[in-house]
């Protein structure tokens, strides 16, 4: 039980030298530039603050994420990792000092924001759901494992590991109707879609098939075909998922009326992008094997020249 729980006082912030906060979020903004290719366009056209914070909270999720797929370790390995990758965020936002950058200027955002501490949290449990646990079923011989039985499954998947990105975002860009928080979820539930999509071949290499089983069973797509894959009997499932996630990137659109005007630009620009990587996967007919599909940097930079105009005349 933290200090928080016991007393019911929230926590002060601790003590960081301003140089030292600046250096933290710095070597956060690092990160986010180099691992966040789609991400970091958007990120470009938020205000100085808004930005440092979504930064750090990046680099605090994509320190999940590396540790959820580091091969080196085992399974427990890895849950041990992550959990205390989560006793290390509550301690920080406890108002506990640190000396890891992206926790300092993680827990500094969290307070700036007000992001719920729980949101933080589900980031960590949503990277954990690709750990396999004891009893789980194991990648089979005739090919890589199937994880989820039907688009439910899924979509609590896409949930975790995505919808409370989009969550934690709007604490960050502001908003006042509750109604953005759905908007939000099913923003995220399409940008998690599209990165399935477009990562099929790669994830099937890893043993891991995101698909939902009924919806290949429907187009008649076994496992095993994952193995050499023919793109065109693979087509109508990648079509069936690009159709789900269109529906979904309407409430992108719709969210951004939903959040402070000095973040819909930011907005903008990330459902552009992703919106614009989807139809470039259509555009080749749903081939995701023969290479990767994804925007040009001049294809992302014309998207934020866009996405600065609108911030300009907003």
């Amino acid at each position: 039980m933290t200090v928080l729980a016991q007393t019911g006082q929230v926590p002060s912030a601790p003590r960081v030298a301003p140089l030292q906060l600046r250096t933290a979020y710095g070597i956060c903004r690092h990160i986010t530039r180099k691992a966040a290719r789609n991400f970091y366009y958007a990120f470009l056209v938020l205000p100085r603050r808004k930005r440092d914070a979504l930064s750090a909270v990046y680099a605090f999720m994509r320190q999940a994420d590396d540790i959820s797929d580091d091969p080196q370790l085992t399974p427990e390995d890895k849950r041990l990792k992550l959990n205390a990758w989560l006793d290390s965020l509550h301690r920080a936002v406890a108002g506990e000092p640190t000396d890891d950058p992206v926790l300092m200027a993680v827990a500094d955002s969290q307070r700036r924001f007000k992001i719920p501490t729980e949101l933080l949290e589900t980031l960590v449990y949503g990277t954990a759901m690709d750990v396999p646990w004891p009893g789980r079923q194991q990648p089979m011989a005739d090919g890589p494992q199937v994880l989820y039985q039907t688009f439910d499954d899924l979509y609590n998947y896409c949930y975790h590991v995505a919808s409370v990105v989009g969550l934690v975002c709007i604490y960050v860009f502001g908003y006042r109707d509750p109604a953005a928080e759905d908007l939000a979820e099913r923003c995220g539930v399409a940008f998690q879609l599209t990165n399935i999509i477009r990562d099929v071949k790669e994830d099937a290499a890893m043993g891991r098939i995101y698909l939902p089983r009924q919806d290949l069973d429907r187009c008649g797509i076994g496992a095993s075909m994952f193995r050499a894959p023919r793109p065109t009997l693979f087509r109508p499932l990648l079509e069936m998922e690009a159709e789900r996630a269109r529906q979904y990137y309407v409430s992108g659109r719709q969210l951004i009326a939903y959040v402070d005007e000095d973040s819909q630009p930011a907005l903008w620009t990330l459902v552009e992008i992703y919106s614009r990587l989807l139809a470039k996967i259509a555009d080749r007919n749903y081939d995701v094997f023969t290479e990767r599909v994804c925007l040009s940097t001049g294809e992302k930079l014309r998207v934020l020249t866009k996405g600065m105009w609108r911030r300009i005349v907003s």
